[in-house]
């Protein structure tokens, strides 16, 4: 057993001073608040580990590259297309590991990949044709993270179109094919296995009952684009939360990703079928989305959590501020979301298969140490530091037991900046 003093920890009822947490084999056993000091101090403010609900590794190496001449979401993603071309399963695993090795820093502790980077360009499968599977998932284990590989069935180019020459990387011949393929993946341990519908535009309705009879989490984007939700509707007749419904994708494991565009009986359908939705501000902000409808679908009944999605950010506080702060925009009004809100839509590992995770015994013991005393955080009242730190105040990350993350040095992995810069850099010369 190891024995913690946290100077603040944020408990389920609230921030406590002076709290004990006992740690045996992963998993915490007693929490004990108003506590003598005794075993290793962490000054500051603990909390759970956050989840990262969405996350493309490989758009890591598309941040600050993607400004030119302004751009919309649909130059973006040729600009993503261009990218996906460059990789391979070695130099996606150099990327990942410095990517997965950037969000522990911040203090994640799981992430739900949405992995549909499948093949060798042009569809050729690999070898193994799941390498690229196996590729993120050692380098999740080697960056001391948590890896939901959320599989990702991609089958067309868009509503009745063809796949072009670079999508091809993306799909298998159809749901049964992609089927076989993620039955015959498997990861160790620490990678657990989800499936996902990239889109109903990526996937015709007639297949999508067989990505809904995947076991575990199961994750799509929905109504991110106006224009998803046009085609949609003049193709279906039907909007996008519509037709995953009738073919059912929606229900209490499922995770609907972004929901910027949604109709009021749209989120009664989510609310309805149990569904989560996964807002990713700070990809939604870049890319021009839209501000999603957070306070309705929360008072709908709709549980939310969040991503880093492209990683054009990657700092759990700016995501859990931005749901308060868009939606004060869009609403003209403050106080959208109470800071215990907040937190547990940060920390809602549940979404990616890991359980629920707060301090309290029989949690796994996943601590973020906040440093009360920077200059972003000084004076700040501890339970609203989620409106005033920065993955910078990001001392110290436990995960599972183990100190990933030591006095804001990573503990697996040398200097992750170096790692990514280095990756980067070739892949764009490539």
């Amino acid at each position: 057993m190891t024995t913690y003093w946290c100077a603040y920890a944020w408990l389920p009822g609230g921030v406590a001073h002076g709290v004990r947490i006992d740690v045996e084999a992963e998993v915490l056993t007693t929490v004990t608040p108003g506590s003598p000091r005794a075993g290793t101090v962490l000054n500051g403010l603990v909390v759970p580990g956050f989840a990262n609900g969405h996350s493309h590794a490989f758009h890591r190496a598309l941040r600050g590259r993607t400004h030119h001449g302004h751009g919309t979401f649909w130059t973006w993603r040729e600009r993503m297309y261009a990218l996906a071309e460059r990789l391979d399963p070695e130099s996606c695993y150099r990327l990942a590991r410095g990517v997965f090795a950037e969000m522990t820093l911040s203090g994640y502790t799981s992430v739900g990949e949405f992995h549909y980077l499948h093949h060798a360009p042009g569809g050729r499968p690999y070898a193994d044709p799941n390498a690229m599977g196996y590729a993120l998932a050692q380098a999740a284990t080697d960056s001391g993270i948590r890896l939901t590989l959320l599989d990702t069935c991609y089958l067309t180019g868009g509503f009745g179109r063809e796949l072009d020459g670079r999508q091809q990387r993306f799909a298998d011949a159809d749901a049964d094919a992609w089927a076989r393929r993620v039955e015959a993946f498997a990861p160790d341990g620490q990678t657990r296995v989800g499936a996902a519908v990239h889109s109903v535009r990526a996937v015709p309705a007639d297949q999508l009952p067989v990505v809904a009879d995947r076991p575990g989490p199961l994750h799509v984007h929905l109504s991110e684009q106006r224009g998803e939700n046009e085609e949609c509707l003049a193709h279906y007749g039907r909007t996008p939360t519509e037709v995953l419904a009738e073919a059912g994708v929606l229900g209490p494991r499922s995770v609907a990703v972004h929901g910027t565009h949604l109709s009021d009986d749209d989120i009664g359908t989510l609310a309805a079928t149990g569904t989560r939705v996964c807002f990713c501000p700070t990809t939604e902000r870049d890319l021009g989305d839209g501000i999603g409808p957070a306070r309705a679908l929360a008072d709908a009944g709709v549980p939310l959590c969040l991503g880093s999605d492209s990683h054009a950010v990657v700092d759990p506080f700016e995501e859990a501020r931005a749901l308060e702060l868009d939606d004060r925009l869009a609403s003209e009004s403050r106080g959208r979301f109470a800071m215990s809100e907040l937190l547990a839509t940060a920390t809602d590992h549940d979404a990616i298969g890991w359980g629920e995770l707060v301090l309290m015994p029989g949690a796994s013991a996943d601590l973020v140490v906040v440093d009360l005393g920077s200059v972003r955080t000084a004076g700040c009242e501890p339970d609203a530091v989620l409106l005033a730190a920065s993955a910078a105040d990001v001392t110290d990350v436990l995960v599972g037991g183990r100190w990933v993350v030591r006095d804001r040095v990573h503990q697996l992995i040398d200097r992750p900046e170096t790692v990514l810069a280095k990756e980067i850099e070739a892949l764009w010369r490539s």
